[in-house]
């Protein structure tokens, strides 16, 4: 990973999926960013950023990119991401929503064929506080500190974020890793790394329902984690036999317990291994106190 303010950063698409105030936030953050991609715009200048038709121009321009942050329709994600695998970029962060499942397959299996680390879709990105933003994330919801995040919402990851602020408790890196049904990195991916990060005394994880990735955490946690960990469920409340829109459209499968994907389920996967569980996010900041002392 090459998460520093030296990082050079790339933009593939400028949509709906992200604004010129987004961009800005990331200059002003101190995020390396170097240009845009956007074909047939070639040539001109969008939010204050050259932008070029292809990958291969930039790197050409400027050498080895080391982050992509890709912001084009859904059907376009795909495409994208091989371009910017095939110039060598080993970090992807895709803003977009609603990727099709199948695109998805395809590009994480040439992801890891190349080693390449892909965070989202559907994630609001990465945020190293005080050295580097990636992404849509709100900046002034973090301060620098031990406390890593990551987390299969979008929304949560910051409000997390500011509740930790509020309690004189910084971050060392917080990631979103995507709300799609298929997604990049995973929990497990994530908490390794944070678990090996000298700056991280401690992991926030935040969960939600659909699939089973929060239990396959909980397990990796009582095997491989030797740092504290302090868990949050969103969707309690959820109505019994309901999907949790993008995450839990792949959980409906016929022959699946019907508790598959609930929080419920999630909630008592984290209890088997006695990770300390917040019943709302303003309680996390205590339960991560306890958990560093």
């Amino acid at each position: 990973m090459n998460l520093t303010p030296e990082s050079k950063v790339l933009i593939q698409g400028f949509c709906e999926f992200i604004s010129g105030t987004h961009v800005a936030q990331m200059k002003a953050y101190g995020t390396n960013l170097v240009g845009g991609v956007n074909p047939g715009c070639g040539g001109q200048e969008l939010h204050e950023l050259p932008v070029f038709d292809l990958v291969e121009e930039v790197v050409e321009k400027f050498g080895t990119i080391d982050t992509t942050i890709i912001c084009v329709s859904p059907y376009d994600v795909l495409d994208a991401a091989l371009e910017a695998i095939a110039s060598h970029i080993r970090q992807i962060i895709i803003i977009t929503a609603g990727v099709p499942p199948l695109d998805m397959v395809q590009l994480l299996r040439k992801a890891e064929a190349c080693e390449t680390l892909v965070v989202g879709p559907n994630s609001p990105g990465i945020v190293v506080p005080g050295k580097i933003l990636l992404g849509t994330q709100p900046s002034e919801f973090y301060t620098p500190g031990p406390v890593g995040i990551v987390s299969r919402s979008s929304t949560l990851t910051y409000e997390v974020a500011y509740e930790l602020t509020k309690a004189g408790l910084g971050q060392s890196i917080s990631v979103s890793i995507g709300s799609d049904a298929i997604v990049g990195s995973s929990f497990l991916q994530w908490l390794q790394i944070l678990d090996e990060d000298e700056t991280t005394e401690a992991i926030v994880l935040v969960g939600q329902p659909g699939g089973g990735s929060e239990e396959a955490a909980a397990r990796y946690i009582a095997e491989a984690i030797d740092k504290p960990v302090i868990a949050y469920i969103a969707g309690r409340q959820a109505p019994p036999g309901k999907s949790w829109r993008q995450t839990g459209t792949l959980a409906t499968v016929i022959g699946r317990d019907p508790n598959f994907g609930t929080a419920q389920s999630k909630l008592a996967a984290f209890k088997e291994v006695q990770v300390p569980v917040a019943e709302r996010p303003s309680q996390i900041p205590e339960l991560v106190k306890k958990g560093i002392k």
